[in-house]
């Protein structure tokens, strides 16, 4: 029959349950399995086919069921602690960051990523780095900061994945319907929604602004589909990585610069601003353009209030990784901008020119640039990223590049089960969930029975199972399997079986079928009498990488082969769903990425609270992790020039480990069936990794490293009226023209050879000679450089000061410095200059540099 119209009806929620509206708002619900609770108890059928969504559960819910819950005294007896603890947290100002920076809490922290992943019925995230985001907003919350995020309100979010019966990656997209989602339409002054515009070529684009609560912070995401816009410009925000270069440049303009536009609009200024990846890095310019236009200030000085309030955090392991867009595209998107900055077109275009590439804008460059504190996410993905970037600081030596490491954690009450929370309630101090991040707390976990922990276990590993299960039948029956097929996975998957989970994005270095290299092996492995071992792979590809679709389809068939089905399982449609019931109920947590590709990952730190075992490569956080007792390593850390050859050696060390201690280790059990020796594992991998790999330790670090400088040198500029940035751009200005004037002698008199033996502790003496030019010896530092003597010169190399120690002439000066050296063995020396004043944010800002020359 013709349907003329539609007409929607919402649920009318009684006055004594309204509050479940102010919850279901504000995605603190999203950590709080309490709250979830009161949802589930309504209509749990509801909630799940809902995709767990309280605002539409509310709008859709059964009135009747409303109504007899009204009359349940244990449900209102909930639904009031519920209410209670959420108000409660809500108003609580006691909290980590006004208790250790009291001064502080009226400064404004403004966050800027392109995905964020809180929560399943918000898919505007792809995999960690946006779970990564939303961990961050969320451990924000919990800890008080006085903190903003900024992002990209996706219509479609990214891709729901399915695979078809010939192992192939689908890829379907479906349109979020804004008034079924924990979304607030932000209004303007007048009750009209609050847009906000960015010029593009030829014309201008407005975004909508919407506002997500996440606890006590707000996330402000922007939406193009707005009448103002063309179909296309409407369509901007429609995908996530979705689109050409060109929507990406787009995407980027709107999210940095059209980021800082929509807090004008709010009213929000910031004190710092933190770049989550170089997606933002436009950002750096709208505020300098700022600056420029209300503080009258030349774009030096613009530069310098930019890099003293920026933190830039890079999570690319390699080159290609960056975002990198062509001169042209630059010219076109740009060519009314950078007058506004009072730059020419080159000095524009040298922001963002890496080394040895004049063809391509890089917004990683821009990003390191025009930020004062920059970080890699773990201790060798710093280390890493020095290494990529050591060429935008010339001559300096790799270790001293102003890039640090904060390494990436979990937000802990998100990702752990209610199972164990239940335990942690009962064993560990009362207040543990306040500070998870204190190494106290976790002493308690010997407290938990064996007994106790293994159960709480089993019991998560049977639910996850059942839910993989139903999750592959109904993924079989899509595909045409034969009902007598689908319905055999009640007795292929095993609750008993050593069970490994595999689940991330399914990149190519992440090399999801390295197992399967010696297929013979591994097959005796997993059918081995007595000691079952079953596999379960989930992962995305993205649409346009087609070598991980190659992979998810040799997954597949692996799952289907003689010999693997039943054993190997590859769940499809891989989500914070998924993710959740893998990470709390698997045994064995397995990742072996191309070391040393991998920047962080944080999928193993979900299972770690869990009470679930790390099998890693060390890459990443597993480096700084693993401590022997814990989890286990696959391969070492030694660098391989042939893929080839790494494959071999990290899959021959997967077989040997999971012979020879994995399965053993689970399979050895006492007389009432606990696997003792597992379970002291288990507790090992709780107390010595839980607190460490937390976001509210990694915000800690944030704060403590990156905010807070940014804080106190931004209040010490305008405490100064500016002073300071005038002075100190002139000052660079002056270094950079200049320094083709330094000079380095070395002096050759001292010991009378530039080669001289000495004995381990005796103090060694050197002198140097340099010539300054029109420069002061305020304005450098002279070192004696010194190391292990290598083919290559110095390894593992000090700087050691020197003081000058004479006037030769009018540009020139003596230096006198004294090293010691302790341990025996074959050094060498240099001298070096740098630039020296108290402003530099860090020692080795300037990419200047003069070594002594033979």
């Amino acid at each position: 029959m013709y349907a003329l119209g539609k007409i929607k009806v919402t649920t009318a929620i009684p006055e004594r349950l309204a509050r479940l509206h102010d919850v279901a708002y504000n995605l603190w619900w999203s950590w709080n399995n309490e709250a979830i609770d009161l949802y589930r108890q309504i209509d749990l059928a509801l909630w799940e086919n809902l995709n767990k969504n309280p605002v539409r559960f509310l709008q859709e819910v059964s009135l009747r069921k409303i109504e007899d819950k009204l009359k349940d005294a244990e449900f209102l007896k909930e639904y009031d602690h519920v209410v209670e603890n959420f108000d409660h947290y809500m108003a609580d100002r006691n909290t980590w960051f006004p208790r250790t920076y009291p001064d502080m809490q009226n400064e404004k922290i403004i966050y800027f990523s392109a995905e964020y992943g809180l929560h399943e019925v918000l898919p505007v995230y792809s995999g960690g780095l946006g779970v990564l985001s939303g961990d961050h907003c969320k451990s924000a919350s919990d800890l008080g900061l006085p903190f903003t995020a900024i992002g990209l309100f996706y219509k479609q979010g990214y891709f729901e994945q399915r695979i078809n019966q010939e192992g192939w990656q689908q890829t379907n997209f479906h349109n979020l319907n804004y008034s079924q989602l924990p979304v607030h339409s932000v209004e303007d002054a007048t009750g009209k929604p609050l847009t906000v515009y960015v010029e593009l070529p030829g014309r201008v684009v407005y975004a909508r602004v919407w506002r997500i609560a996440i606890g006590r912070i707000s996330l402000y995401l922007m939406d193009t589909d707005v009448p103002e816009n063309n179909q296309f410009d409407r369509a901007l925000t429609e995908r996530l990585y979705g689109g050409d270069r060109e929507t990406r440049i787009q995407q980027e303009i709107l999210l940095g610069i059209g980021g800082i536009r929509t807090l004008d609009a709010l009213g929000i200024k910031g004190t710092v601003y933190h770049m989550n990846e170089g997606h933002s890095a436009f950002l750096g310019l709208e505020v300098a353009r700022k600056l420029i236009m209300e503080k009258n200030m030349p774009f030096a000085e613009a530069r310098e209030m930019v890099i003293s309030s920026s933190v830039f955090t890079t999570h690319t392991p390699v080159p290609a990784g960056n975002d990198v867009f062509p001169i042209d595209m630059m010219d076109r998107y740009f060519s009314n901008y950078w007058g506004q900055l009072g730059l020419q077109r080159h000095e524009f275009i040298n922001l963002g020119l890496k080394p040895n590439d004049a063809h391509n804008f890089n917004m990683t460059v821009l990003a390191l640039g025009m930020s004062g504190r920059r970080n890699g996410v773990s201790e060798l993905h710093g280390a890493v990223s020095r290494n990529i970037y050591n060429d935008i600081w010339g001559e300096l030596p790799e270790d001293e590049v102003p890039i640090t490491h904060i390494t990436n954690g979990i937000h802990t009450l998100t990702w752990l089960s209610p199972s164990f929370k239940y335990l942690y309630d009962k064993y560990l101090p009362s207040d543990w969930k306040e500070r998870p991040y204190d190494p106290e707390v976790w002493k308690s976990i010997d407290a938990i029975p064996d007994e106790e922990i293994w159960k709480t276990h089993n019991v998560l590993k049977t639910k996850t199972i059942k839910f993989v299960r139903d999750r592959l039948k109904r993924q079989y029956l899509q595909n045409g399997i034969p009902l007598h097929e689908v319905n055999a996975l009640d007795d292929m998957m095993d609750t008993n079986a050593l069970t490994i989970g595999f689940a991330r994005r399914f990149a190519t270095y992440k090399r999801a079928n390295l197992i399967f290299r010696d297929l013979a092996r591994i097959e005796r492995i997993l059918n081995n009498t007595g000691t079952p071992l079953q596999i379960v792979f989930a992962g995305k590809a993205h649409p346009a990488d087609r070598p991980a679709h190659e992979v998810i389809k040799n997954i597949n068939d692996m799952a289907h082969r003689e010999g693997f089905k039943g054993k190997v399982f590859l769940v499809e449609n891989y989500n914070m769903t998924l993710a959740r019931n893998l990470v709390q109920g698997v045994d064995v947590w397995m990742n072996n990425p191309r070391r040393p590709l991998e920047a962080s990952g944080t999928s193993g730190q979900k299972v770690c609270i869990n009470g679930i075992l790390n099998f890693s490569i060390l890459d990443g956080w597993w480096c700084e992790g693993y401590n022997g007792q814990n989890g286990w390593v696959i391969g070492d850390d030694t660098q391989y020039d042939n893929e080839q050859q790494q494959d071999d050696a990290d899959s021959k060390s997967i077989y040997e480990t999971l012979e020879k201690e994995i399965i053993p280790l689970y399979y050895a059990r006492n007389a009432q069936g606990v696997p003792t020796g597992w379970v002291r594992m288990m507790k090992e991998s709780i107390r010595s990794l839980t607190p460490v790999y937390g976001t509210h330790r990694m915000v800690q670090d944030y704060v403590d490293k990156m905010y807070a400088p940014c804080i106190n040198r931004i209040r010490g500029i305008v405490a100064g009226n500016y002073a300071f940035v005038r002075h100190f751009a002139a000052w660079k200005q002056n270094i950079f023209r200049l320094w083709p004037q330094v000079r380095i002698i070395a002096d050759r008199d001292i010991h009378g050879l530039a080669e001289y033996s000495s004995r381990s502790g005796e103090e060694i003496s050197l002198g140097v000679t340099v010539q300054l030019g029109s420069l002061t010896p305020d304005d450098v530092k002279v070192e004696i450089f010194y190391g292990l003597s290598t083919a290559d010169g110095i390894s593992s190399g000090h700087g050691a000061p020197m003081k000058m120690v004479r006037q030769v002439d009018a540009t020139t000066f003596e230096y006198h410095g004294q090293i010691n050296i302790d341990d025996g063995g074959e050094y060498a020396y240099s001298f070096r200059v740098v630039p020296s004043h108290p402003g530099l944010f860090n020692p080795t800002d300037l990419p200047l540099i003069r070594w002594t020359t033979v």
